[in-house]
This record gives structure tokens, sequence and C-alpha cells, in this order.
């Protein structure tokens, strides 16, 4: 019999449901419906929402999944299988303790993004906020769950047993549910933790796992990412309205949205071999993931978006990084004024050429700085870190903030998965190419691809059952392949000859250009297929430090992209010049078509 997969993903606004079956011998997506989420007042019922996603489903595809009961699980010569990820009613919500800012804490925050959840506050001890202030914070959060990252093994106790005298002083009521007791996480120093189980649990349900950063110069963060997924389920859902009769429908746990896309990411990572970078840019929100070396990290800027956080791109970038971006000379105020206009008309889309041109300019930076802040969160221990005796005893203690160093280095992405509607329903594929470009500035040779209809929270869950499936899926119906990019590093002379590029497609045409530096070129390529590239560099120049690469790879909807601007990008400072430039590259990258 076979197998098909009734999947949903219960956003925060919409409810998506798609179903995957066999087509010639392999699995593919049949179709996809949609419904409001109904988390919220009036219906406060999940499965409202979902039942009203999967019959929008069912009309497009001429199926009945619905019966009296439930899920209809028996379809004609096949079985179903029902899952679901969630995110709604603003998704799994954490309060993140440490000792130390740059040590515990810092480890702590990295496990919460990675298991999927949204931070609202950290709190260390080294904390400037006075006592008072914290008990307020913590108050006010009403979070999902709690974890406690306690210091060091072999380290001081009274660290994590203040922590736990603040949580118990705050005595903070659950966001979801009356008789609801906040799941802690403990993942501190295993010798406080039968301190922390007594202290704690007449108030919190605690929970002890592995000292997430037993040493300084070590990280074990998957025992945390676990027990947020188990607890997620056992406490935070049961509590959600509706979710206890969602979750007697799914096959397998459900699991949150965004760990469900850091699971596909995983899979395709390894299945390729590959380092990959992923990014989700939103209305309010960017998530940044990325795998690397088959370390998976997560994060979260829940103030850059394209809509609703517009005003704070617009603040942190500052207005003169927005123009830079900007293919036409433009007054600051007046281009600020159409920023702030979008705030607070979130829901309107560009009508103009010139509002999308500045859309595509605020989406540039918004990613760049999205993937700074990501750069924070993708890192590892420092080695031989300093650490010093107590004079009160053998207590090791820190005297300095030690610096973590990052292991997210651009040369050694190999993919980039651009989602989101700023990149996902571009006008055309090459201007998200290069606005992908601009963001990120990959070195080397890259690929770019973007997410056709965000279905990676639904693909991430399958995969827990059928990666095989998930992966085709992804492959051949999610994923929107633009192409290679070869870029050029160091500081090529403009308008010189610096890199010949040939170009053999799968149906044997071949197809060679010399590229200019300060430019970017597209050779057009048969999409689907396959494509070997060469490329030489010529004068002062490299291709990820080599002088000659060659590849094999999947053709794009772009083309074969060969950026000869430099790298550290290089834009110039006079206005006018820069204008022309960005009008030069964007019509270069769309050349093609």
């Amino acid at each position: 019999m076979k197998e098909l997969y009734l999947i949903t993903d219960v956003g925060s606004t919409t409810t998506k449901a798609i179903l995957i079956g066999e087509k010639a011998g392999e699995h593919r997506l049949i179709g996809r419906g949609e419904h409001p989420t109904t988390v919220e007042a009036p219906y406060e019922d999940v499965t409202i929402g979902v039942l009203g996603a999967l019959r929008d489903l069912g009309s497009r595809t001429g199926r009945a999944f619905l019966s009296e009961t439930g899920i209809l699980k028996e379809q004609a010569n096949s079985r179903l299988k029902y899952l679901s990820t969630s995110s709604a009613g603003g998704g799994l919500q954490m309060m993140v303790f440490g000792v130390m800012r740059n040590v515990t804490a810092d480890s702590a925050r990295k496990a919460a993004l990675g298991g999927g959840a949204i931070v609202l506050d950290v709190m260390t001890i080294d904390d400037d906020r006075p006592s008072f202030l914290k008990l307020d914070a913590i108050r006010a959060a009403r979070p999902d769950m709690v974890l406690i990252a306690g210091g060091l093994d072999g380290g001081n106790t009274a660290f994590a047993l203040e922590i736990c005298d603040l949580l118990c002083a705050a005595r903070p009521r659950p966001r979801l549910g009356k008789d609801f007791r906040i799941p802690v996480i403990y993942a501190g120093n295993k010798d406080a933790a039968p301190l922390v189980v007594d202290t704690l649990s007449d108030v919190f349900d605690v929970k002890v796992v592995d000292n997430l950063r037993p040493s300084f110069d070590k990280e074990v963060l998957e025992p945390v990412r676990r027990a947020i997924h188990e607890l997620f389920m056992s406490h935070v859902m049961s509590h959600a309205p509706g979710y206890d009769r969602l979750l007697s429908w799914v096959d397998v746990e459900v699991m949150p949205t965004p760990m469900a896309v850091g699971r596909i990411m995983e899979h395709l990572a390894a299945a390729r071999g590959m380092n990959i970078l992923g990014v989700d840019i939103g209305g309010a929100t960017t998530d940044v993931f990325s795998v690397i070396s088959g370390v998976f990290h997560r994060s979260v800027s829940a103030n850059l978006g394209m809509s609703y956080s517009s005003g704070n791109v617009l603040l942190e970038a500052g207005i003169e990084n927005i123009l830079r971006w900007l293919p036409f000379e433009a007054s600051p105020d007046d281009i600020a004024d159409r920023i702030c206009t979008k705030l607070i008309n979130p829901t309107t889309l560009p009508s103009t050429v010139t509002d999308l041109q500045i859309e595509h300019a605020l989406a540039t930076e918004a990613l760049r700085l999205a993937f700074d802040r990501h750069k924070e969160v993708a890192t590892v221990p420092p080695k031989d870190l300093p650490a010093w005796k107590s004079l009160m005893g053998q207590t090791q203690v820190v005297v300095a903030q030690p610096e973590t160093r990052t292991i997210l280095d651009i040369g050694s992405i190999d993919m980039i998965i651009g989602s989101g509607g700023v990149l996902s329903h571009a006008p055309s594929r090459a201007q998200a190419a290069l606005i992908m470009l601009n963001a990120f500035c990959p070195t080397g040779v890259t690929y770019l691809a973007v997410d056709s209809i965000f279905m990676m929270p639904h693909l991430g869950v399958l995969a827990e059952i059928d990666p095989e499936a998930a992966l085709n899926v992804l492959e051949k119906d999610c994923f929107i392949p633009l192409g290679p990019v070869v870029a050029v590093d160091g500081a090529p002379p403009l308008g010189a000859p610096v890199v010949t590029v040939r170009c053999r497609d799968s149906q044997g045409v071949t197809s060679e250009a010399t590229v200019r530096g300060g430019s970017i070129h597209v050779i057009p390529t048969p999409w689907p297929g396959e494509v070997t590239v060469e490329a030489e560099v010529q004068g002062p120049v490299s291709i990820a430090g080599q002088s000659r690469v060659q590849l094999k790879c999947r053709a794009g909807q772009v083309g074969v992209i060969v950026d000869a601007r430099g790298r550290p990008l290089t834009l110039p400072e006079d206005r006018t010049a820069c204008a022309a430039a960005n009008a030069q590259w964007l019509d270069q990258i769309s050349s093609s078509k």
C-alpha cells in the first residue's frame, strides 16, 4: 500500500496544508491548501484552522481527508499519515538564565534558538539590572519554558542557586493554561543539580539534563534541544487551545516550526556534503539558519523585517546604507518617508518600480544585519581560555569575559537558500539573486536558491520518518534553483579582463565569457539540467584563493552568475556613481532574461 503524507504547519497567522504522494515512482507534492489560524480569540481552537486548511486542500485535490472522528487515514489504495508543525500563538517562548553572558548564557541562548524557541530575555549574574527590575521582567514575560545554565562542572554552586531564588521570588505565570506548572530545564553545574531541584520543584516542573557548558572549551547543546522538544510536547502544547485534539490526530509528535526547518537543512547538508545558509525574511522578523560541518545554528532577528519592522531596519542600518543599494539618486528624507509609510501600512505591496527597488534595498540591509547577528550565534568556545583559582579555595571563576570565535565564514558556505515574500516572489529571479549577492557577498563558488512556497517546515517533520521523500520533494518541488555564483576575491582593476568562464550545459552547448572587473555577467543555461563550469582568473585576483576552479552542478533559472566586483565589495562613495553602478549591476544580472 502506498504512503500518503498529509502535513500542516500551524503558523501565527496562516495554517498551511500540503499533500505528498507518489508520482512516477517518487514522492512529489500533490497539492496544498490554507486557512487562517484560529488559536487566538474568538475561536481559541487550533483545529478549526487545521480543518479549514484540510478542506481547502481537499477541494483542490478532489480528496476527502476528514471523518467524524478526525483525519481519514485510509485513502484509495493508500495509507495516509498525518504530521504537523506549529508556531502559532507566538511559538515557543523561553527565558534563559546563565552565570555570565559571554559563557554559559551565550551557550544557553544558542541551545534555546536551536530548539525552535523565541528567546524573550537573557538574564545573568553579571547583568547590570537590579534585582527588582529582573523580577518585573520575569513576571511580565510569562514564558512557556525556562532554561538555566548554571556554571561549569566543579565550579561554584552558589550562582545557580541565586538564579533559582530569583525565579522563586518572581513566580511567573504561564502564558497558556491556568494550572500549568512552567517547565524549567537545568543544564548547568552537575554538582548544583540536586539543590536546584529541591529549590524549584514546589513551584516549577524541573528537568535536569547534561551541562551544556561543562568547561570553558566544551559545548554540549543537543541534550538541551531534545529536552526543549519533549517539554514543548508534554507541557506547552497540551495546554494550548485545541492542541489536545490535534495531538490525538498526528502520527508523529508535533514539532516547533523553526526546529523543523533546521531538521530539513541538516538532512540536506548531510546528503549533499555541504555547508548551508538559509534565511527567511518576513514582515516583522528574519530567521537565519546555518549548518556548518554538520553543526546547526539558528538566530532570530525579531525586529528586522520588511513591513512591521521596516522602521527598525532604517534605524539600525541608517539611511545612507539603504541609499547605497538604490539604482537611482534619491533624497534621504524621501526614502525614509517611504519606508515609514510601509511601517504604517504594513500590508501594502510595491505599486511602482521605484517602490520595488526601495523594498529590495531595504531587504538587502535587513539580511545583512540579520547575517551579522547570526555570526554572533554561530560560534564555538575558544580554546585555552584562562581559568583562575579563587583565593577562597579551588573554585574556578572567570575574571575576564572571554570572547568566543565564530565558525561562520561566508567563504565556507556552499549554498544559500532564500525564503520570504521579497525573495520568493520577486518579479524576476535575477532580482532575488542580486539581493542575496549584495547582502551576503559570497566568495568562491556558492549556489543560490529560493524556497517557492515555504514548505520547509512540512518537509522537516516529514524527514523524521521518511528523509528520502522529504529531500526529493525539497529539491524538486520546493526549491527554485537560481544557479551557481563564481565570485572574484581581491580588488579587480575596473574595466580590465579579470576572469574567463567556460560553461558546458547538459545539451553539450559550450559558452564562454571574459568578465571585466567591477561587473556582473550571467551565462544563460537550459533549466532544468546540469552545467559544467570552468573559471580562470587574470591579474591580482583569485577565486577563493585559487587561480582556476572547475565544478559541475545543477543549472539554475538565472544561469551561471559571475561576480567580478571583488571581495570585499566596495561601493563608490559618490552617490551618483553608486546609483549608476547599481543600475548597471541590475541590468547585467537581468540580461539573461
